[in-house]
Formats: structure tokens, C-alpha cells, sequence
């Protein structure tokens, strides 16, 4: 590839992307006329018409998009601008991969530049793993970036969204969202508790209070029910009245529309104004009153959920150190910590919404559970710790009576001891290491791992290039069997006891008899 001078990525399928921005265009037009026409057609065309402008408008950019390299560096247009990188500035690249839908993968080309900073280039892209044009594409702009730039390329780091090096603008933006909605909620609570002490508070009209008190009183008013139309939960249901009096119909729940029929003679409870409940021979419908205490929970629900953006983004912090493409411990034992806290909060902030440090019943009970939390986190801090390759703690795996022991582990590669990757687990103990696709008891469909064969190069942690069916929190033994390049991955301990087994099998046995 000494040859390579020039590299330029221009979006595919291109005429497809003229097609969608012409329908853009087309979209633009049928908003415009939508909303000069108005009448009942406004609300479907415009939003026909916006969902067509949406379209066009992405397609546009990819029309435009073009990156080219060169001796120089690296070229980027798009729509709105143009901009260029020196090989200087730039420290390596790398792949960054994200999910897309229908089970397939984005895989883009970044930039590393120095001072830390990176930039995603909008070309090339590839949709699934084994892409021979990106993947030419990606070897030429490695060359070229040896090359001209004077540093030798190591290994090509592919970044997700589990390693070190995905940003945290999206977590900050989700966990700023959620505060906010928290914060919204938690000012309307005093409201709501006020309204509804006020409607448990209200008494029967007189004359005198219901000219004082401009509603705050309950008024009653007969009406006599016309018909009725339940739906379903989802749906309104309605009661409508005899002469539209005192009011042409009432939304009321499923249940309510069922039990109330054509002719019955009922009572219509009216405060502020609203109908809040109608009683009738045989029924009671009332209106809900949102509470401060669901407020409250509202409020609760929308901070906890917030904590766990945060919980990444604290991983993130804790990780910056590390490569951009090592994978960062998983924010689930924060999940679990949110979810404890929430046993002991919701059921205070809808009791107390108001008085939550108040004595007391609420004082101890804030209290214990900040301390119980405190706990809950501080496990999950443990348990998210960074953990260097060759620290170990004690294990013994998952023993059975005959002596054997299955642990959690996996090659990573086509193997004739894993053909097409079907072990999910190790088997030590009572004859030789091998590989099965289950958790034991027994040997059946075990297939004897070549321990003679085997080298061990290096130990790491998982990286995004290992896929996303390891675990955050395994490591990565790098093998070499007959020359050949072989990972195996496992939980830190289990992967120690089984590197210690694979070296202890080492004997002439195995040697005079390697198929075992």
C-alpha cells in the first residue's frame, strides 16, 4: 500500500439521496400549502409535509458530505463548511461504532488530534462488520497518516459506547433533561397539597359562601343522564345530559360510562367551577385530585432517574485515564443503588410530601434511609472499580459433587476445541481443561483444550475490538496457539484460575497424546 497518494469517500447511492431531497422540497411545498388552505386537512399535511423536509434536509448533508486525504492531510466538505487537518495534528484514528436498527452496526472513522480533541469524519461508513471497501478505505488512511505524518500506527483502537473514549454530552444532556422535569415537578407539589386540602376541607354552599367564597364551596346541581359511551382505557368515556344542562357531556372513567344508564336521575358536585363528582341511585363517580404526594413521587421518580446519566458520566471521570477504546465498568450497580433508594423514598415523599425532614415519623425515617443509600452506593463505587489484569482475589467457580468446576469464560475465536464460537464456559477439575456450551454437571459435548498448544502473550482489559458480548467487567488473555492469535475472556479470577490450569496441563501426557 506504498502507493496510496490520494483517498476520497463520497457518499453512496447517491441518487437515492437526490429522490429524498427532492421530496424534502416537495415537503416544503405541501407545508406551505397546508397551512395557507387551513380547514381539516392543516394538521395531516403539515405534518406529512415536516416529516418530508426532515428527510430531505439529512439527505442533503450526506449529498454534500465529502472527505478526501492527501499528502497534505485530511479534506472535510459538507454542507455548511469546509475544513482541513493536518497529518501533523493528528496523533491516529480510529473506528467508532454504534448500534443502528435492525440489528446492524454503524461503523464511522475518527480522528485523534492532539490536545485530546477528536473529530468523527462524516465519510466513510460502513453497516456491518466485514466491509471490504471501508475496510481498504481505512488501511489507505492509516498509510497515508504513517507516512506523512512520521509515527508508526499501532493497533487501530475501535471505540463504542461502552469504552472509555464515547463523549458524555449525551448522558449530561439526558441527566440536565431529568433534573429539570424533577425540578418543575418539586415546585408544583406545595400547589397540588394545597388544592387538595382545600377540596377535603370544602363544605356545602349557603347563600352567604357562595357569593364569598367564589367557588370554594360544593354546589350541587340535578341533571339526568341522556346516554353513555365507554371506551376503552385509552379512550375518553363519556355521560352526556338530558337539554345539555347543566353541561352537553362529562368525561368520566370506563367503569363510570358502564354503570351509569339512559334516564337515571343524578346529583353533579360542582367546585371551582368543575364537576367533581355525580352520584346517582346506584353510583359514585368522583374526579381524581392529583395530591402532593404523587407530585412528589413525580419529582422523585424524575431525580433518581437522572442519577443514573450521572452514574456514567462519573465512570467516564473515573476512567479518562484510560485508552479511548477500553471498556468502562457498567453503571448497573448504580441502577441498583437508585432502585433501593427508591424502596424508601417514594414511599416518604408520598406520605411527607411536604414535611420530609420534619419529625416525627419522616426525621428517623430520612435518616436510616440516606444511611441505607450511602451504603448502596458506596457497594456499587466497589463494584465499578477499575480493576488491573493479575490482581486477583479468591474464587472457586461453581464445584459439583464429581469434583469438576464450569466457569463463565469464552473464545473469542473459531477454534477446532470452539468451533463457531458455541463454548460459553471452561471445565477444570477431574481431567483435562476443556470447553463446553453449558454449565455443567457432566463432559457432555466438552471439547479437551490443547494446553500444549497454547501460549500466553498478555492479560488486559476488554476493549471495544472485542464485540459487546463480553462483559464490562472480564479480561482478555491473549493466546497464541500454533501461531495463531486466540482471546479468551472471562471474569478476572476465572480467567487467573484457568490460565493457571491451562500452564499446569502442560505435560508429556499431553504431548504423546494430543487429541486426548
Amino acid at each position: 500500500m506504498t502507493d496510496v497518494l490520494e483517498v476520497a469517500c463520497r457518499s453512496p447511492r447517491r441518487s437515492t439521496l437526490r429522490l429524498f431531497v427532492g421530496l424534502g422540497a416537495l415537503g416544503v411545498c405541501m407545508t406551505a400549502g397546508s397551512i395557507a388552505l387551513g380547514g381539516a386537512l392543516l394538521v395531516v399535511g403539515a405534518t406529512i409535509g415536516l416529516a418530508l423536509i426532515v428527510a430531505g434536509t439529512v439527505s442533503l448533508q450526506y449529498v454534500f458530505a465529502q472527505v478526501r486525504a492527501d499528502v497534505h492531510g485530511v479534506h472535510v466538505r459538507t454542507l455548511l463548511r469546509r475544513s482541513s487537518v493536518p497529518w501533523s495534528d493528528v496523533t491516529g484514528l480510529y473506528i467508532f461504532e454504534k448500534p443502528a436498527r435492525n440489528a446492524h452496526i454503524q461503523r464511522r472513522v475518527g480522528l485523534s488530534r492532539r490536545g485530546g480533541h477528536k473529530r468523527l469524519l462524516p465519510l466513510p461508513v460502513a453497516w456491518s462488520y466485514n466491509d471490504p471497501d471501508f475496510d481498504a478505505t481505512v488501511d489507505s488512511l492509516r498509510e497515508l497518516h504513517r507516512r506523512h505524518s512520521g509515527a508508526e500506527p499501532g493497533r487501530l483502537p475501535v471505540v463504542t459506547h461502552r469504552t472509555a473514549g464515547c463523549g458524555r454530552i449525551g448522558s449530561l444532556v439526558l441527566g440536565a433533561a431529568l433534573l429539570a422535569g424533577a425540578g418543575v415537578a418539586a415546585y408544583f407539589v406545595p400547589i397540588a397539597a394545597a388544592d387538595e386540602q382545600a377540596w377535603k376541607a370544602a363544605a356545602p354552599c349557603t347563600v352567604q359562601t357562595s357569593v364569598r367564597k367564589n367557588g370554594d364551596c360544593l354546589s350541587t346541581v340535578p341533571a339526568v343522564v341522556a346516554r353513555t359511551e365507554p371506551h376503552q382505557p385509552k379512550q375518553s368515556s363519556w355521560l352526556y345530559f338530558t337539554g345539555s344542562r347543566p353541561l352537553h357531556r362529562l368525561e368520566v372513567s370506563e367503569e363510570a360510562a358502564e354503570e351509569f344508564e339512559a334516564g337515571d336521575r343524578v346529583e353533579l358536585t360542582v367546585w371551582h367551577h368543575q364537576v367533581m363528582e355525580v352520584a346517582g341511585a346506584g353510583h359514585i363517580w368522583r374526579e381524581h385530585i392529583t395530591g402532593g404526594g404523587e407530585v412528589a413521587v413525580v419529582a422523585a421518580v424524575l431525580a433518581l432517574a437522572a442519577g443514573y446519566p450521572g452514574a456514567q458520566v462519573l465512570l467516564r471521570l473515573r476512567g479518562r485515564r484510560l485508552p479511548d477504546d477500553e471498556v468502562l465498568p457498567s453503571a448497573l450497580p448504580f441502577a441498583g443503588a437508585l432502585v433501593g433508594t427508591a424502596l424508601w423514598l417514594l414511599p416518604l415523599c408520598y406520605l411527607h410530601p411536604t414535611t420530609l425532614l420534619e419529625p416525627p415519623a419522616a426525621l428517623p425515617w430520612s435518616a436510616g434511609g440516606t444511611l441505607f443509600s450511602l451504603g448502596l452506593f458506596a457497594l456499587a463505587w466497589r463494584a465499578t472499580r477499575v480493576r488491573t489484569p493479575g490482581v486477583t482475589e479468591a474464587t472457586d467457580g461453581a464445584v459439583h459433587p464429581d469434583g469438576e468446576v464450569f466457569l463463565a469464560a469464552r473464545f473469542l475465536e473459531h477454534t477446532d476445541y470452539n468451533p463457531h464460537g458455541f463454548g460459553t464456559h471452561v471445565l477444570l477439575g477431574d481431567g483435562p481443561p476443556a470447553v463446553t456450551p453449558h454449565a455443567g454437571p457432566g463432559r457432555f459435548a466438552a471439547k479437551r483444550i490443547p494446553a500444549q498448544r497454547i501460549t500466553v502473550k498478555n492479560v488486559r482489559r476488554a476493549r471495544g475490538a472485542d464485540g459487546d458480548t463480553v462483559p464490562s467487567n472480564w479480561h482478555i488473555a491473549e493466546l497464541e496457539d500454533e501461531g495463531r492469535s486466540v482471546r479468551l475472556a472471562a471474569a478476572p479470577d476465572d480467567l487467573t484460575r484457568i490460565l493457571r490450569e491451562l500452564d499446569a496441563a502442560k505435560t508429556p501426557l499431553d504431548t504423546a497424546n494430543p487429541e486426548g
